[in-house]
């Protein structure tokens, strides 16, 4: 995305903000273990407005009824830090690559921001961030309230990621566009799970080869740690150990994607180890699958997210009556909630710059949004039945089945955006067999 991009999003915030200064801090860089770091990821948020990929950076943005003012903070360039980590844009490279009114080095910072907040009343801010720029902000704010003679200063500080994550729910031409890259890549990754899936290989064996298309395809980060669960390994929801053996007869669920351009994708499959479903694992496979699609065919403009989540409740506890998992009337079960134990988790969730999109689910009166073309979210029904279950027909136990897509909503309804990845029975088993 160029820069015209990030100029349009700063001009949407500033315009739904009222008088005042707002701060945006980069992401630090996080420790794994002694003096090693992880690979960097920049904070959503700031990327979002800023398309910078540095940490110790700050984005200001200043608002008066007059006009309007960005600055940029940026850590100067350092040889030191160039013959060790690469060369940082620095200040004058900023200068020239973002469309802002001024850029500084962050070392003037500290200075800087107290002479801002002397000229205004609110501070917009990450109300739940530790950020060090924040504190000092926060720090300058106070000071300045408390000397005698200062006749403008912060009097109310508020929330600027409420504000930010409302703008980043409705996702732009291009940042849809990323988004499919994402997916075609998770695409490609999903399949070659499919044809190499032996019984006998390590789960992991099976992750390395889908971590290969990403990395070969230029995705230089999973969007999320992998699931590769064999077995009974499914019914764990978040089970990344991905250290056990796949078995000839047991279905392996993998919830695995990347990210591109720091643009999640989110899929999940759930397929057999030896590429042949057995009856009863096409008996619930089936069930879960009509849920989706069922829940999918129902996204359009006007309907409300709540009520989707209420609909895919209800379906899945159907197919569990169906399949005599469940035993009694749909109402008197869904009142008691014994789907739950089998269908734990929502129907789907906001994805975008951030794998679960920290975007609203509510307007400000607590009402559930109603989709509009350009939100993006996924669509995962799953079936979990454990192992040790003995409430259950033993033919069903061990089966955990999911499957994820990701939506996006348009004018005239949805798009499935990874359609292309094998999801029928007889797409799936024929990718197995694909040598």
């Amino acid at each position: 995305m160029n820069e015209t991009h990030f100029l349009h999003r700063r001009t949407r915030l500033l315009d739904i903000m009222d008088e005042g200064v707002a701060i945006i801090t980069s992401a630090p860089p996080q420790t794994r273990s002694n003096d090693t770091e992880y690979s960097y990821r920049q904070n959503s948020d700031f990327y979002y407005l800023s398309g910078f990929n540095e940490d110790n950076s700050v984005l200001v943005l200043i608002k008066t009824p007059e006009s309007t003012k960005t600055i940029l903070f940026v850590e100067a360039y350092n040889a030191e830090h160039a013959l060790w980590n690469g060369a940082r844009l620095g200040v004058e490279g900023a200068r020239e690559r973002f469309s802002v009114d001024e850029v500084h080095a962050t070392v003037e910072y500290a200075e800087r921001i107290k002479e801002i907040l002397r000229e205004h009343i609110r501070l917009y801010i990450d109300l739940y961030s530790d950020s060090e720029r924040l504190v000092e902000a926060k720090n300058a704010a106070q000071s300045l309230h408390s000397t005698r003679g200062i006749k403008r200063h912060i009097r109310s500080i508020r929330d600027v990621t409420y504000m930010i994550r409302t703008l980043r729910l409705i996702k732009s031409e291009d940042e849809i566009e990323t988004i499919r890259h994402a997916i075609s890549i998770t695409a490609e990754a999903h399949h070659a799970a499919m044809r190499e899936s032996r019984a006998g290989m390590k789960e992991y064996q099976l992750q390395a080869h889908m971590s290969y298309v990403f990395l070969n395809s230029g995705a230089m980060n999973e969007a999320y740690g992998a699931i590769v669960a064999g077995g009974n390994n499914a019914n764990t929801l978040h089970y990344v150990d991905n250290r056990d053996e796949l078995r000839d007869g047991d279905l392996v669920l993998i919830d695995a994607a990347c990210e591109w351009e720091l643009y999640a994708s989110d899929i999940t499959r759930t397929f057999p180890v030896n590429g042949k479903f057995s009856a009863v694992q096409r008996e619930v496979y089936e069930k879960v699958l009509d849920v989706q699609l069922r829940v999918i065919d129902a996204i359009k403009p006007g309907v409300k997210r709540d009520w989707l989540q209420k609909y895919s409740e209800e379906l899945l506890c159907d197919a569990l009556i169906d399949l005599g998992i469940l035993n009694g009337e749909r109402g008197a079960l869904m009142e008691a909630k014994e789907y739950k134990k089998y269908a734990p988790h929502g129907i789907g969730h906001w994805m975008g710059l951030d794998v679960h999109d920290p975007c609203p689910y509510v307007d400000e009166s607590g009402e559930s949004l109603v989709f509009v073309p350009g939100m993006v979210m996924t669509i995962e029904p799953g079936v979990y039945i454990r192992s040790d279950d003995e409430s259950v027909d033993a033919k069903y136990r061990g089966i955990g089945i999911r499957i994820e897509d990701n939506i996006l909503v348009t004018e005239e309804g949805h798009e499935n955006l990874s359609s292309m990845i094998a999801k029928t029975i007889d797409e799936i088993e024929a990718v197995c067999r694909t040598e």
